[in-house]
C-alpha cells in the first residue's frame, strides 16, 4: 500500500512539473518572444520602409535597386550588385534567386569576368574611369541583398543623380552625408550609406500601392 501511495505521489509530481514546463516553455515563452518581436522597431514584420504616400517601398534590411528604361534619365543611387547563382548574368536585376550567394571563388574565371563587366558598365554609367569604381560596386555582399554601399560608391554616383534630378551636386552630397551611418559601436565595420532611404529622400515612390 505504501509503495502504491508513493508511486502515485511521484507520478502526480511529475505530471505537475510537465504541465508547468509545458505552460512556461510552450505558451508563456513563445508569447513573450512574439510580443517583444512586435514592439522592437518592426523587425519582426520585415522592417518595412514607406514612401511619402505611406506605401511600402522596401525593407530597411533589403537592398532595393531602382531600374529605369534604357535611355531614360537615371535619377537614383544604385545598390551593390546581386550577381546570379546561375552564373549567367553579372547584374541579374530584379531576380530574387540572385540574392543567394554564388559559389564562385577568388580563382573563378566566371567571377573575374563578371567583375570586369560590372566595372566597365558602372564606369560608363557614372562617367568615371574603371579604376575609380570602388570594390563594393562590383562585388556582392555576403547575403546578396544588403541595402548599404560605401561612401566612395555613393560619391561617384553624385554627378549623375544631381543632373538627373536637376539638383546641385553639393545638395546631393549633403543628402548622402545625412544618410551615411557610422561604424557600429564606433569600432565595428565601416561607414555605409543606406541606398533605399537616400533614394526616398530624392523622391523614390512605390510603383503601385493597392
Amino acid at each position: 500500500m505504501r509503495f502504491t501511495i508513493g508511486f502515485v505521489k511521484q507520478v502526480w509530481a511529475g505530471l505537475l512539473v510537465l504541465l508547468a514546463l509545458t505552460v512556461i516553455l510552450g505558451v508563456i515563452y513563445p508569447a513573450a518572444v512574439w510580443g517583444v518581436g512586435r514592439i522592437s522597431s518592426g523587425s519582426a514584420e520585415g522592417s518595412p520602409v514607406r514612401d511619402s504616400n505611406g506605401c511600402v517601398v522596401g525593407s530597411r534590411w533589403v537592398g532595393v535597386d531602382p531600374q529605369v528604361e534604357a535611355g531614360a534619365p537615371d535619377p537614383y543611387f544604385h545598390n551593390r550588385v546581386t550577381g546570379s547563382v546561375a552564373d549567367e548574368d553579372p547584374f541579374a536585376p530584379g531576380d530574387p534567386a540572385a540574392a543567394l550567394p554564388t559559389n564562385q571563388g577568388p580563382s573563378s574565371e566566371i567571377l573575374a569576368s563578371f567583375i570586369t563587366e560590372r566595372r566597365t558598365a558602372i564606369a560608363e554609367r557614372e562617367g568615371v574611369r574603371p579604376d575609380q569604381v570602388p570594390v563594393d560596386a562590383v562585388t556582392g555582399s555576403g547575403s546578396g541583398i544588403d541595402p548599404h554601399i560605401s561612401p566612395a560608391y555613393a560619391a561617384i554616383q553624385v554627378p549623375r543623380v544631381a543632373a538627373a534630378n536637376g539638383l546641385g551636386e553639393e545638395r546631393v552630397r549633403q543628402l548622402v552625408d545625412e544618410h551615411t551611418e557610422g561604424r557600429q559601436l564606433g569600432v565595428l565595420g565601416a561607414e555605409r550609406v543606406n541606398v533605399l532611404e537616400l533614394n526616398l529622400a530624392l523622391g523614390l515612390t512605390a510603383p503601385s500601392c493597392g
